[in-house]
């Protein structure tokens, strides 16, 4: 799965440890987010997003039909 993380964290001046404190997961977790290799639950998915200030879920996570 994509994501907008990365792009969005930066908008907001967040550091990937500040992003995972306000989102109560570790730094690692974003990294393993933002290149695509870890898949979040809808909880956090939904925390992030409203963390990052995006409107919906799918302005962040881009899934792509394989």
């Amino acid at each position: 799965m994509e994501t907008n993380i990365a792009k969005l964290r930066k908008e907001l001046k967040l550091t990937q440890e500040e992003l995972g404190d306000k989102v109560d997961v570790t730094r690692q977790t974003i990294i393993s987010l933002e290149q695509g290799r870890y898949n979040p639950s809808l909880e956090l998915a939904y925390k992030i997003t409203k963390t990052l200030k995006a409107k919906k879920i799918e302005d962040v996570f881009i899934f792509k039909n394989r």
